[in-house]
């Protein structure tokens, strides 16, 4: 059986405004360049859109996951997108994300963010595509945590007999670059125990026992990759649904609750994630709150299925999330009354992949041996 792929690939591309969203021009060359790799039978079908001044593609094929046809696509998407509108409007950060001048075969690695699913379709497949703004990949931890391994938000880890038996999770350690696969319910303090820790361990992809592929999630940091701050991660995430997994609305519950994630303003800051719609999604305050957008569809034949033609179901633009925001709105507030003092702002293993290193180099011949 001929296998699906969702990829989705997302970059910082320059903004209008400072950080504030992705300019119109932008979307419309990246779509006039996504129709034709469609009609050239590269992808079978693609949504272009974006979160603040993130550029997401996200595409389904059969090329399976780390493909380079479909990585060079974006990248091409990318970089034209970068000379041809992002420079020539003197944009702001204008291509940003893009690390190199040179494609290598695969785009992680080169700043872009990267999640990839492959899968059997089964009866029906419903997917959410999670995408966020102003934060980092370890910002999917908790909600991962949450649907796949707590029975307080998802009620078929109880009693649905498919998902009872738990789910696998595969957890990356940026900085040493090794993976590790932790079993729940049997292992779930040990996954917590390194989860917790957001800016290192993160959570890669989940499968249930069976090895069903239910979530990917992208896992590249900017700071690591260009040992400098060039802007935060923006991460992105899969999660299929139903029929022997989370139901869609156990998938969307922990963004109920705005919990606080590493980044805001000049990647330095914690804040909390406001689930937004996708004409919300856009950033004002501190350069903030961070923004997440939750985009479902359905996936038929190798194809994203959605209300008309790839056009998804905007889940979060529901008053169901009123309260979240509300509550998003009150602890951004809140936290910006601490200034630049912990805990609001981020430890000093975090600070030093931001702008602060040039202050303190500033200060370095003025420090004095106390007496």
């Amino acid at each position: 059986m001929v296998k699906t792929t969702v990829s989705i690939i997302k970059a910082d591309l320059g903004s209008i405004v400072g950080h504030h969203r992705v300019h119109p021009k932008q979307m419309e060359l990246a779509k006039q360049m996504m129709e034709q790799a469609k009609k050239s039978k590269m992808i079978n079908s693609y949504h272009v859109t974006h979160v603040g001044d993130d550029l997401e593609l996200i595409m389904s094929h059969n090329k399976g996951e780390n493909n380079p046809e479909i990585h060079k696509l974006a990248w091409d998407v990318f970089t034209k997108v970068t000379n041809e509108v992002s420079k020539p409007l003197k944009l702001y950060a204008a291509g940003q994300d893009l690390l190199s001048d040179t494609f290598s075969g695969n785009v992680k690695g080169m700043g872009p963010g990267v999640a990839e699913l492959e899968f059997e379709e089964r009866k029906s497949d419903p997917i959410v595509i999670f995408m966020a703004d102003k934060t980092e990949p370890g910002a999917w931890n908790m909600p991962l945590y949450k649907i796949f391994a707590d029975p307080f938000n998802t009620a078929g880890l109880v009693i649905d007999p498919d998902l009872h038996s738990g789910f696998i999770f595969e957890v990356l350690d940026v900085m040493e670059g090794k993976t590790v696969r932790i079993n729940t319910p049997e292992e779930s303090y040990d996954l917590l125990a390194l989860i917790g820790t957001t800016g290192r361990y993160v959570i890669s992809k989940v499968y249930r026992k069976d090895g069903l592929p239910a979530a990917a999630a992208s896992t590249s940091r900017l700071s690591l990759i260009a040992g400098r701050y060039v802007g935060k991660d923006d991460p992105v995430l899969i999660v299929r649904a139903q029929h022997g997994l989370p139901a869609v609305g156990e998938v969307l519950a922990p963004f109920a609750f705005p919990y606080l994630v590493a980044g805001w303003m000049r990647g330095s800051h914690y804040g909390p994630i406001m689930p937004v719609s996708v004409k919300d999604a856009v950033v004002s305050y501190f350069d903030g709150p961070p923004r997440v957008v939750a985009l479902g569809f359905q996936v038929s034949n190798g194809e994203l299925i959605g209300l008309s033609g790839s056009e998804p179901a905007d889940l979060f633009a529901d008053p169901a999330f009123d309260r979240a925001r509300q509550l998003a709105n009150e602890i951004a507030f809140y936290m910006r009354l601490h200034g630049e003092f912990m805990p609001a702002r981020l430890g000093p293993e975090e600070m030093e992949y931001t702008t602060l290193p040039q202050v303190l180099e500033k200060l370095k011949e003025k420090w004095k041996k106390e007496k």
